[in-house]
């Protein structure tokens, strides 16, 4: 856990340092009113005294007291700046380190849980810095200096004190063994029903198209008990220290009372105002040794759930990327030229390769489709260019040089990606088409989106080029989202169109015109497709036909109608031979 301090900066520790020494003067105020107590008390009971004695006495203890109030709040506005900073610098480390992360890391990690964990588990860690500093501070140094104020007073009372804090401390081992083994379950628990929740929201209208809201209620009812059921068994457990410290507090203060009536009327007359004194001073120093096991108990408390969460972290923070980043950042004599060399790929999880020995070369310019049926691994081949992937055998070659040797950010700017499903962001149409190049002007916007066939329903919108498009593009059609994520491809201008079955959201008039205008825009650029309609790609200057992660041709449309048993199927399932005859 104390490994995440690191993210604490230069002002962050000197304002702790401040803290710290603010808390040692709170401290030394509080130990400071024991002592004008005692002397009002020996005041009070000696002949002769004046009552300008007593309030000056008194007039320092409320002195005291209020600057001890004034250094309390001080070091709270402090410590509460200082775990704010600590949360906002560590979820902005994990939040990039996980824009960083593989797709294979994202799926060992799952979305839900790094969700909980860039928001409650830092929450968690920010909770005990904010309480668990202090105390940790305050704590030990209180009961050091409290215990030496009361040595030597009396060995029965001493001997008192000392049971109550064993029994105290007994009390709390025994809860914390109990409840630390909770906390792992009570995270993993939250990414459950964070997982839950968010499975509910983006499947909305399938559960409701099934009239299935009862059996998803069910299911987040039963992740939702068994959060319940942990978090209920962990807080009645801690509910029993509350009643047992106070029960602990007052019985020392009973006997410390019962202790020193004794002492007092077994003693001589002239030791009798001593004593009383003593055990006057003795009890607030021993509620002070009390107080402060209890704050060392309260951040034991803290301190397991809070190491649980750190643990969290730090397995995304130190998480070994195994996508490597590369050094070349400059263009080489070739342009827009993709090479396969014997590539093979396994998921890390799957025991067999989705695709096998797959060799191919693509020119500048050249259109190049891939199609198969599913599951044959035309969206996982096509997710290895722009690196989501690192291939597993062979290697991939872009404009003559190995992907892996470019930089992530300089390769992905050669590349133009189109998703399989449609992603669209918060924010205006415009912001959406200028995603990932701010350099991008409205001219440029308006050409990506006239050559996307998006102008039809843009213009229409009631702030066209500005209109508002909610997060996922919940207010706008399928194939809407799929015209704007094409258009915001185009206007990056890049070397390679990177479509994974971009237009199948798209009717049959509108895939011709965008491919059509695309042909024309684009015609110094490479560009790869992949499709299930043969209408999409027949066009195309190459064809790559594969089946059960094997290429198993490569051909134009015509030569695979010949030649490709495969290819000649699919043609068949979806166009008669006489459309294929005159295609």
């Amino acid at each position: 856990m104390f490994k995440l301090f690191k993210n604490l900066n230069k002002k962050d520790w000197l304002l702790f340092f401040v803290s710290s020494i603010l808390i040692i003067l709170q401290v030394y105020l509080e130990l400071k009113i024991p002592d004008y107590m005692s002397t009002i008390t020996r005041l009070v009971q000696s002949e002769g005294s004046k009552m300008k004695d007593i309030l000056i006495n008194g007039g320092y203890m409320l002195l005291c007291a209020f600057a001890s109030l004034i250094s309390t709040i001080i070091v709270c506005y402090l410590i509460a700046s200082i775990s704010s900073s600590f949360s906002r610098n560590t979820r902005k480390k994990l939040f990039a380190k996980t824009l960083n992360l593989g797709l294979n890391e994202i799926k060992e990690f799952k979305t839900s849980s790094l969700i909980t964990r860039t928001t409650n588990d830092i929450t968690q860690l920010e909770m005990f810095l904010g309480l668990g500093a202090q105390m940790l501070i305050k704590a030990p140094i209180t009961a050091i200096w409290a215990i030496s104020k009361i040595l030597n007073k009396s060995y029965e009372w001493s001997l008192a004190t000392l049971i109550a804090v064993i029994l105290l401390l007994t009390v709390v081992s025994i809860i914390t063994i109990i409840v630390v083994p909770k906390f792992k379950i009570v995270q993993k628990n939250i990414d459950r029903l964070n997982n839950t929740v968010r499975e509910n929201l983006i499947g909305i209208r399938v559960i409701r198209a099934f009239n299935a809201e009862e059996y998803q209620k069910a299911k987040f009812d039963e992740v939702n008990n068994d959060l319940t059921k942990i978090l209920t068994f962990n807080q009645k457990t801690f509910a029993i220290f509350t009643p047992f410290m106070f029960f602990i507090m007052h019985t020392l203060s009973l006997t410390i009372y019962y202790i020193g009536a004794i002492l007092i009327s077994n003693s001589l007359l002239v030791d009798k105002l001593t004593i009383f004194s003593n055990m006057v001073v003795f009890s607030s120093y021993a509620m002070q040794v009390i107080m402060s096991f209890l704050m060392l108990a309260f951040v034991f408390m803290l301190m397991p759930r809070a190491s649980v969460s750190a643990k969290r972290i730090n397995e995304v923070l130190d998480k070994e990327l195994s996508i490597i980043n590369g050094n070349i950042n400059k263009d080489n004599n070739e342009k827009g030229t993709i090479e396969f060399k014997n590539v093979s790929f396994m998921y890390n999880d799957a025991e067999e390769y989705v695709l096998k020995d797959i060799s191919f070369k693509v020119k500048r310019g050249e259109t190049v489709a891939f199609i198969g049926s599913t599951g044959s691994g035309k969206s996982t081949l096509i997710n290895l260019i722009p690196r989501f992937y690192d291939v597993t055998k062979g290697e991939i070659l872009i404009d003559g040089i190995n992907i892996k040797d470019y930089r992530e950010d300089y390769l992905r700017s050669k590349i133009g990606y189109v998703s399989q499903k449609a992603i669209i962001f918060s924010g205006t149409v415009e912001s959406n088409i200028k995603f990932g190049k701010k350099k991008i002007n409205t001219n440029k916007v308006k050409e990506a989106i006239k050559v996307a066939e998006a102008e039809d329903f843009v213009l229409k919108m009631d702030n066209t080029y500005e209109s508002k498009l909610s997060q996922s593009g919940t207010n706008i059609s399928g194939g809407q989202k799929q015209r704007l994520s094409i258009a915001r491809a185009i206007a990056k201008d890049p070397e390679i169109y990177n479509f994974d079955d971009a237009f199948s959201a798209l009717d049959y008039k509108i895939d011709s015109l965008l491919r059509k205008n695309l042909k024309e825009y684009a015609k110094d650029a490479t560009v790869l497709i992949v499709a299930q309609r043969i209408g999409t790609i027949m066009n195309a200057d190459k064809i790559i036909v594969l089946d059960e992660g094997k290429c198993v041709g490569i051909g134009t449309h015509k030569e695979l109608l010949k030649n490709c048993k495969v290819y000649k199927e699919i043609a068949l399932s979806q166009l008669s031979k006489e459309e294929l005859e005159n295609a």
